[in-house]
């Protein structure tokens, strides 16, 4: 009853798509072709273990157990491809190197695939909670502010705010030294070396994970390439190729369908080899399956490239972060004063700074802009009502006028 109800756990899509602390994007790797990969490989078993994959022609001296035997041995021990224009070589090497290897084992390679776009969201929904903060009871809260009453929705923006801004007074340095300005100055650059201190923990993490997914997904035609051993990353260019050549599916040899088998039997001390004409119905499957893997993967690695640079900038142009925060005070009818602009830029710079923008981009991409607006205009109004900032404010003029009378 328990393993059923461990299973049973993963039955729900729901369960897969509920967490959102990520982007689209990455819900592209990490569920969809997750669910792509493994309904291919059930549907592969499912020819394998249901149907016979395999038939094999024997002579006709060959009664029923010694044919069945000679579909499983040639089965398990790999068939080889030689075209039929061509003569079967005799040398017994050459053709060990047109065996054919992989089909016995395409319900795992497709497993195995679903597994490593699953990895990279495993490792940021291990790691992202180190920050300190539960990115993904804050973007479920946020996603459920939409449907409720406006009293429990100002409540639960209330809580949002007040838990991030506990989290963003936590992880801030009080104490500065020299080694604290050059960490501050590498966070700006290499924010992944750094610590979450310096507030840009999140946006490392999640850059490094972006990364991965890209990684893995030009990976995947490298790991084919392998596993396949027939030059599989040109495979759709030549299926393009030949569609818009003769305007017709063609077989490719890539997956071919008439193999041949060689195997030995043994009568007393006498060993005969036989060489049979097989039949590999499963192919007909992998072939569709690896045709649609290819023109999808270029789809998501494409998509994966363009998604890294966009956060890429998105993150790390500093006009933009201050502009976009500046953007939601203005939707929630908020006015920044003349006097006011130093600390708004404080407000950006040294109170929310890269990760907490982060999170605000998340909890927008896993929302409404409606809920982010308040939950910007809140935390705005918790650090404009602090002494503190105002203190900041005139540290940092009197910091100014310092340099600027050492200058002179």
């Amino acid at each position: 009853m328990g393993v059923w109800g461990v299973f049973g756990s993963f039955s729900s899509f729901s369960r897969l798509t509920s967490v959102g602390n990520d982007d689209w994007i990455d819900r592209l790797n990490h569920i969809y072709t997750c669910v792509i990969l493994v309904l291919f490989a059930i549907v592969v078993t499912t020819g394998q273990l249901v149907g016979d994959p395999i038939h094999c022609w024997c002579p006709a001296m060959f009664t029923g157990a010694y044919v069945s035997y000679t579909k499983w041995i040639c089965w398990i021990s790999n068939t080889y491809y030689i075209p039929m224009d061509d003569t079967i070589p005799v040398d017994i090497s050459t053709r060990e190197d047109a065996e054919i290897s992989y089909y016995q084992w395409v319900p795992l390679i497709l497993l195995f695939q679903a597994l490593l776009f699953k990895a990279p969201n495993l490792l940021w929904r291990m790691l992202h909670g180190t920050s300190g903060l539960n990115l993904d009871k804050l973007t479920e809260l946020a996603d459920k502010t939409q449907y409720g009453s406006p009293d429990d929705r100002k409540r639960t923006i209330e809580h949002i705010s007040y838990f991030m801004d506990r989290w963003l007074d936590s992880n801030r340095v009080y104490h500065m030294n020299s080694i604290v300005q050059a960490r501050k100055q590498l966070s700006r650059i290499l924010c992944c070396f750094c610590m979450k201190r310096e507030g840009t923990f999140l946006i490392g993490l999640y850059m490094v994970i972006k990364l991965a997914y890209v990684l893995n997904c030009i990976g995947q035609f490298f790991l084919l390439n392998s596993f396949l051993a027939n030059d599989y990353g040109v495979y759709g260019f030549e299926v393009m190729k030949h569609l818009t050549e003769h305007g017709a599916w063609k077989e490719s040899p890539r997956f071919p369908r008439v193999t041949l088998c060689d195997f030995n039997i043994r009568q007393m001390v006498n060993v005969q080899r036989f060489t049979v004409q097989c039949v590999l119905p499963i192919n007909l499957f992998n072939e569709k399956v690896f045709i649609f893997l290819w023109f999808w993967f270029v789809l998501v690695s494409v998509l994966s490239c363009v998604n890294l640079l966009t956060w890429f900038h998105t993150l790390y142009y500093r006009k933009q972060k201050v502009s976009y925060v500046k953007k939601y005070l203005k939707l929630g009818q908020v006015s920044v004063g003349q006097n006011e602009k130093k600390l708004f830029k404080q407000f950006a710079d040294t109170y929310l700074r890269d990760d907490g923008i982060f999170v605000l981009r998340v909890v927008g991409k896993n929302s409404t802009d409606l809920v982010l607006t308040d939950l910007v205009v809140e935390l705005w109004n918790i650090y404009r009502s602090r002494p503190m900032s105002k203190k900041s404010i005139a540290e940092e003029d009197y910091a100014s006028h310092e340099g600027q009378e050492s200058v002179a």
